[in-house]
């Protein structure tokens, strides 16, 4: 009997059974990127995490209706154009451009929504209206509106906080006329330095939404103030998340999100150390940054290779190592073309072994364990019907999209490295000089080849290549 699917719930701080609202149908929210600069690794793990539940909810059957946010009205965002002396929707959309290359080099699918903050403005404003109807909220003497946490009384239910903990670790600024040191901007006043670009009308006085409510809006405005699941880095579960559900709850009654699903940190190794990842460390990196040195799907396999629950610790070795273990799966499928993968449900008993390590909270470590053992049996069988359902489970997560060849030969003319022309030009030379029956200038070729890293290797179809 197949087992049922079970997802962490942050909330609830356990393994639930996945229960949808309406049966086969959906509604994920994943909180996304800020867009001032490029998008790092931990912005990856994200972007692959959720991207990850989306595919194997799909291959379930279920019919998704993803939405992720992009935040492009911020304080980051109004200090970074400043800096570039430009405006702020030349550079949202800049980074916006970026953040989808990099989203799609990692075969991270588009979202079904993916709604800009700004868009979004009015659908905020009638929310804090309602929080002050509902007397949650106020407006304070600078002009801002605030969210009253001590008048909501479930508040610190996702993190697990208590209000007194809160208030104990809390400063009050001598400038704030916050009611209590733990109430939190709903809506900015206008400020005069700030360009013109960033104020709104509003019955509150001109300004700006605050962070927290854009999600509020825009999740209630997209899937109902009542929905399946919301997702975002460990980082996002306090405040922001706890912040939401007030919001949320506070302004409509309904429950807001059932199942609470947050992936965990990025850390860097740095002389056997892992430690958390930041610019003011020395230690980040850019999804750019190692696109420039790794196949995606590398750096797609070293996320998934990691529970996402689990800190994902990043080092030159571990990134190797990944690559190294990816090469073996590609070895393994051969020419295999995704096109003729099969439904992966009919598979077993390894079917069955992946669709059991996937339903338990995603397990991604023991199910690409799964498809190491088929790799393994491929080798040992050569039989290509295994190779088949390999390459399908595979697809399931995302991986072994390609063939054999276009994969070792993908990051050919990196770093300056050798064209694939150059490669192939030389082939040609080889295959010349064997008709030519030159077997020595053959052999020449072939190791000349091989001490620049590539390998070449003759089947029935002709001389084949790969990075070495």
């Amino acid at each position: 009997m197949q087992s049922p699917f079970v997802l962490y719930n942050s909330i609830a701080r356990t393994k639930q059974v996945f229960v949808p609202i309406h049966a086969k149908q959906v509604k994920l929210y994943v909180c996304g990127m800020t867009v001032y600069d490029f998008c790092h690794l931990g912005h990856a793990r994200v972007m692959v995490v959720f991207d990850l539940l989306k595919r194997w909810l799909v291959s379930q059957g279920y019919q998704v209706l993803y939405v992720r946010n992009i935040t492009d009205i911020d304080d980051k965002i109004i200090r970074r154009a400043l800096e570039n002396k430009e405006p702020i929707r030349q550079l949202t959309d800049r980074f916006i451009q970026a953040m989808h290359e990099d989203a799609e080099a990692l075969g991270v699918l588009k979202p079904d929504h993916e709604p800009r903050a700004t868009e979004f403005v009015p659908d905020m404003l009638a929310m804090i209206s309602r929080l002050i109807e509902n007397n949650l909220a106020y407006q304070d003497q600078n002009g801002d509106v605030l969210f009253s946490v001590r008048s909501f009384p479930n508040y610190g239910q996702l993190s697990g906080k208590s209000l007194d903990d809160l208030r104990a670790g809390e400063r009050v600024e001598i400038s704030s006329f916050k009611q209590d040191p733990l109430d939190f901007v709903l809506w900015k006043s206008a400020k005069l330095e700030e360009p013109q670009e960033v104020k709104w009308s509003s019955p509150f006085g001109e300004g700006r939404p605050g962070w927290h409510i854009e999600c509020s809006a825009m999740s209630c405005k997209l899937l109902g103030h009542h929905f399946d699941i919301h997702g975002g880095g460990a980082d996002l579960q306090f405040p922001h998340h706890e912040n939401e559900i007030a919001q949320s709850v506070g302004a409509t009654g309904d429950k807001f999100a059932n199942y609470w699903v947050h992936n965990g940190f990025v850390r860097v190794e740095r002389q056997g150390q892992a430690e958390k990842m930041s610019k003011s460390l020395g230690n980040f990196f850019t999804i750019r940054d190692l696109l420039k040195q790794y196949d995606p799907e590398v750096i797609r396999f070293f996320i998934l290779r990691a529970h996402y629950r689990s800190p994902l610790t990043y080092s030159e070795s571990h990134i190797e190592d990944a690559k190294q273990a990816l090469s073996r799966l590609y070895k393994a499928v051969g020419s295999v073309q995704a096109c003729e993968a099969m439904n992966w449900q009919v598979i077993c008993p390894d079917g069955v072994r992946f669709q059991e390590a996937m339903n338990d909270d995603l397990n991604t470590p023991l199910a690409v364990s799964v498809l190491f053992d088929m790799a393994s049996e491929v080798n040992r069988t050569g039989s290509r019907e295994l190779a088949v359902q390999l390459k399908t489970l595979a697809n399931v997560l995302g991986l072994l999209t390609r063939t054999d060849q276009q994969f070792f030969q993908a990051n050919v003319g990196m770093n300056n490295e050798l064209s694939v022309e150059y490669i192939q030009a030389l082939i040609e030379q080889r295959n010349q000089a064997k008709a030519d029956k030159q077997f020595a200038r053959a052999d020449e070729i072939r190791q000349q080849l091989l001490q620049q890293g590539v390998a070449l290797e003759d089947g029935r179809g002709g001389t084949t290549w790969r990075k070495v």
